[in-house]
């Protein structure tokens, strides 16, 4: 896998409108916002160019910004698995992309599907993003790219859905990181703020550090400084304390939503749910319908990836644990659909109990 260090200009072309997901298309607006010593530039997490996947290192930041080339199979697989991509729809992204190199290199394409589907068990959009390629493995890599595209439509639609529900003055709470980073382009739950910080709205977000990974204090802070939208990092243990004293709105992503509501996102979401519920909160979860698992009847059946013990033991290279301490380290939780305000989506906004019939559509 080769890295390259530093601002990246590119220039993508999006023809005509995905064939997976008609009714949506790309706009022609500014995504998201990276700022260097040399100046800004606007760039995805994760594209492909010259028959090579490049996509932005997660987990070099908040101290360096890098982006990785990869161009086979195997370092996509590599890449999710140790989250140098990560988030729900980036990995579902970067796993059409890996079965397009797979096509464009001869390699055998069921192989490098179960190698995808071994990744990261819980999130739904990668075996979505995975089947959909197979079935339209005459079209690649065309149809990653189109897949991809299809992805930063939705998210900006979520941003757009979502954007009333951020009045000016709010005070917003939000749990690891469901932004441009995590979704190729705008974000899940950091979709709205963006379309509301650039439709001039004043609102400040509490961003949960997320243990034991910090994609809170290392990736949503850094798209927010970046974005211009006020904000401060919080440790994890004071989210009920802003909750019940301050925040207005929760809007959190998700990885994966079973037919009645239930939904798997990173650990700690489950928590905040239960004291947003209890202190009358509004709690909102940003997905796109490929986040949707119609085939789980509820959140009983989505399986939670357990991490390694030393993401907790360890921190920036020292062990903070007695040695001969064990961890326990789930990357999810699943959180019950009564605790759920409202879905926001690329279709609107839509009520737990009202997903069924959306979904026998899909």
């Amino acid at each position: 896998m080769n890295v390259a260090v530093g601002l990246i200009f590119f220039c993508r072309a999006s023809g005509a409108s995905p064939p997976f997901y008609p009714e949506y298309t790309i706009h022609d607006v500014r995504r998201m916002l990276v700022k260097t010593p040399d100046g800004a530039q606007d760039v995805r997490a994760i594209w492909m160019e010259d028959g090579v996947v490049k996509a932005v290192n997660q987990r070099a930041l908040p101290h360096r910004f890098e982006i990785v080339e990869m161009d086979n199979s195997e370092d996509v697989a590599e890449a999710i698995s140790d989250m140098t991509v990560r988030g729900a729809p980036s990995i579902g992204a970067a796993a059409a992309y890996g079965i397009a190199l797979a096509a464009t290199r001869g390699e055998d394409l069921e192989e490098a599907a179960k190698r995808m589907r071994a990744t990261r068990p819980t999130a739904h959009d990668l075996f979505y993003a995975v089947n959909l390629m197979l079935s339209e493995r005459k079209r690649l890599p065309g149809a990653a790219d189109e897949y991809s595209d299809s992805i930063v439509a939705r998210c900006r639609s979520i941003g757009e859905h979502g954007l009333d529900l951020i009045p000016d003055g709010s005070r917003i709470l939000t749990h690891c990181n469901a932004g441009a980073l995590a979704t190729v382009d705008f974000g899940t739950a950091l979709a709205p703020m963006r379309m509301a910080h650039r439709a001039g709205k004043k609102f400040f977000v509490y961003v949960d550090e997320t243990r034991p990974r910090l994609q809170g204090a290392k990736l949503t802070a850094w798209e927010l400084l970046n974005e211009g939208i006020d904000h401060a990092i919080i440790a994890d243990n004071a989210s009920g304390h802003y909750i019940r004293s301050d925040v207005d709105v929760v809007i959190v992503g998700a990885d994966r939503i079973a037919a009645n509501g239930d939904f798997a996102n990173k650990i700690g979401t489950y928590a905040r749910a239960v004291l947003a519920g209890e202190n009358k909160v509004p709690f909102y979860v940003a997905a796109p319908i490929s986040t949707f698992d119609p085939s789980l009847r509820d959140g009983d059946g989505i399986v939670i990836e357990q991490r390694s013990p030393d993401e907790v033991l360890i921190m920036d290279g020292i062990r903070v644990a007695p040695q001969g301490s064990d961890a326990l380290n789930p990357a999810f939780d699943v959180t019950p659909g009564r605790y759920v305000t409202g879905f926001i989506t690329e279709a609107g906004l839509l009520k737990p109990d009202g997903l069924s019939k959306l979904l026998e559509t899909q």
